[in-house]
C-alpha cells in the first residue's frame, strides 16, 4: 500500500492520473451543481419560519463545509510534507489555498446575506462567525508567508508549520455552537440521530456539497498539474511531454 502511494505521489505519475481524473470530476462537478441548485431553488419549498431566504445555504453551507474541508487537506498535505519531503504534498497544499480562502469568504459574505434577515445584522462577532474569519486570516497569512520568502523550500516549510498550528482552529468552528451560546443555528444535518431539515432540502444540500467538493478537485488537479510543469521543467518527462503537445 505505502509502495503503491509512493509511486502516485511521483510528479510524473499524479500528472498523468489528473489528466485523466480532471475532465471527469469537471463533468460530475457541473451535473451536481446544475442538479443541486435546480431542487435547491425550484423543487425544495419554503421553510416555514425563514420563508425563501433560507435557500442561500445552498451556497453559503457547502462553501463552509469546504473552507474546512480544504484548510484539513492543505494542513495533511504539510504534515506529509515535513515528515516524509513529498514535493507533490507541498504543491497540492499550496494550491489549495487560495480555493480555501475563496470558499472561507464566500461563507462569510452569504452569511451575512442570511444574518440580516435572520438576526436583523449584517455582522455579529458571534463564536461561529469570528472563528470562520480566523480561519480566512489562516489562509491570508499562509499565502502571504509563502509569497514573501524567496527560497522555495524554506518558504514551504514555513508555510506548513503554520498551517499546522492553525488546525487548532478547525474543531473550534464546528463545535462553536455547542460550546457557546451563539446566534448561529445549531447542527442540523450532522447530528447522530436524525437530521432535522427534510428530506427534499437535504437532498439538493447534500448535492451541492458534492458538486463544491468535486469544483475543488477539479480545479485542485489543474493547477496541480501547472505547478508541476513548471517545477520540472527541466526533466525528460516534461520536455516529452511539451514536445507532443506541439505535435
Amino acid at each position: 500500500m505505502f509502495q503503491w502511494f509512493h509511486r502516485l505521489a511521483a510528479s510524473k505519475n499524479f500528472y498523468r492520473l489528473a489528466e485523466i481524473l480532471g475532465p471527469l470530476f469537471g463533468v460530475i462537478c457541473a451535473i451536481l451543481l446544475t442538479m443541486g441548485l435546480y431542487r435547491g431553488l425550484f423543487v425544495a419549498p419554503a421553510d416555514y419560519e425563514q420563508g425563501e431566504s433560507y435557500r442561500i445555504i445552498y451556497v453559503h453551507v457547502p462553501s463552509a463545509w469546504m473552507s474546512m474541508f480544504v484548510y484539513m487537506v492543505i494542513a495533511t498535505c504539510s504534515a506529509f510534507f515535513l515528515i516524509w519531503k513529498m514535493k507533490l504534498a507541498d504543491i497540492v497544499a499550496e494550491v489549495s489555498a487560495s480555493m480555501g480562502a475563496a470558499f472561507t469568504f464566500l461563507a462569510l459574505a452569504t452569511g451575512s446575506l442570511w444574518g440580516k434577515p435572520m438576526w436583523g445584522t449584517w455582522w455579529e462577532w458571534d463564536a461561529r462567525l469570528t472563528s470562520e474569519l480566523i480561519l480566512l486570516f489562516l489562509y491570508i497569512g499562509y499565502m502571504a508567508l509563502r509569497a514573501s520568502i524567496d527560497n522555495r523550500a524554506t518558504a514551504s516549510r514555513a508555510a506548513a508549520i503554520l498551517a499546522l498550528v492553525g488546525v487548532v482552529n478547525i474543531p473550534i468552528i464546528h463545535y462553536s455552537v455547542e460550546w457557546w451560546n451563539t446566534l448561529h443555528q445549531p447542527a442540523s444535518i450532522t447530528k447522530l440521530d436524525t437530521p432535522s431539515i427534510h428530506i427534499s432540502m437535504l437532498i439538493p444540500l447534500l448535492m451541492m456539497a458534492l458538486g463544491f467538493t468535486f469544483f475543488y478537485l477539479t480545479n485542485m488537479l489543474s493547477r496541480a498539474r501547472s505547478v508541476i510543469l513548471e517545477r520540472e521543467a527541466n526533466t525528460g518527462w516534461v520536455k516529452q511531454r511539451l514536445q507532443e503537445n506541439r505535435l
